[in-house]
């Protein structure tokens, strides 16, 4: 892995394949470090032909974290957005876009097929319709559009996202975080234990930060719908979504490709909120194809 000086911050980062081949970036979601896009997925994507970058974020795993701020207060600051309030926050979701392009640029990247998922998927639809100069074709992986109104999901799934471990043990900490892979996982797709373990493990090991998730969360709240972003979209767009995801339903998904212009989709019943090893071979194949074809 390497680091990178971008948009103000440093930001790690892994690259698979050759410089030769079009670049692709992987944006992952929520809190989510960037070993949360599996291996396999990306030395297909790179077997494919593809210049493959993977990152951390801000504030999560290896990248500048924003520890200054402290901990937001969440449920005072949805309270003010329903009231139609301003809320403080250290970034925005254009600022996790602008991080995006400027590790392209640091990396002498001029365009790049934006893959996102889940918050990954609102930065890369951020970056796609406002900086489309680096954009070759996005792909949103169980994202949204963040339009009021649509389908909420399962209330275990979305509780997961404020749940806090029964302690800071590390044994602790494991089992909260394979209770939230199991709770957003979808039932086509079971993970096994000991590979659920070992990746929850490495992750925690790797670094464990909810700080900077919950500032994250803060940043999705604070920056809005998405829905006039969309409509504004010009480049290849292809939407992939589970029609078992308990996080975000497979209708949020929908949303996103009828907002975009000429947008494709494909679903896939028992696919959850997560990128099991079982789905990388199917992924491969959707994204490999769309981004050769754009």
């Amino acid at each position: 892995m390497a680091r990178a000086n971008a948009n103000g911050i440093e930001i790690e980062y892994e690259t698979f394949g050759s410089r030769k081949d079009p670049a692709l970036l992987l944006i992952m979601g929520l809190g989510a470090q960037l070993t949360l896009w599996p291996e396999s997925l990306c030395e297909g994507l790179a077997g494919r032909g593809f210049f493959v970058v993977r990152y951390d974020n801000r504030d999560v795993g290896l990248s500048t974290d924003f520890e200054r701020w402290g901990v937001p207060d969440l449920m005072g600051a949805f309270a003010k957005l329903m009231k139609g309030e301003k809320v403080e926050t250290p970034y925005l979701l254009a600022d996790m876009a602008a991080d995006a392009t400027g590790l392209l640029d640091a990396l002498e990247i001029d365009r790049a097929h934006m893959v996102g998922a889940s918050m990954g998927g609102m930065i890369a639809q951020v970056i796609a319709a406002s900086h489309p100069q680096h954009t070759r074709s996005l792909v949103s992986v169980m994202s949204t559009s963040g339009r009021l109104g649509l389908p909420m999901g399962k209330p275990e799934a979305v509780a997961m996202l404020s749940a806090q471990p029964e302690g800071t043990e590390r044994e602790q900490l494991v089992a909260h975080g394979i209770k939230l892979r199991t709770v957003i996982s979808g039932p086509g797709y079971p993970t096994d234990a000991a590979a659920m373990r070992a990746l929850v493990e490495r992750n925690i090991d790797r670094r464990y930060y909810p700080p900077g998730a919950a500032r994250q969360y803060l940043a999705i709240m604070a920056s809005g719908p998405r829905v006039d972003l969309l409509k504004t979209v010009k480049v290849p767009t292809l939407v992939l979504h589970g029609e078992d995801d308990p996080l975000l339903p497979v209708e949020c998904g929908r949303d996103v490709a009828a907002l975009v212009q000429g947008a494709k989709i494909e679903t896939f019943p028992g696919w959850g909120h997560d990128v099991p090893e079982q789905m990388v071979p199917r992924l491969v194949e959707s994204v490999s194809k769309f981004c050769k074809a754009a």
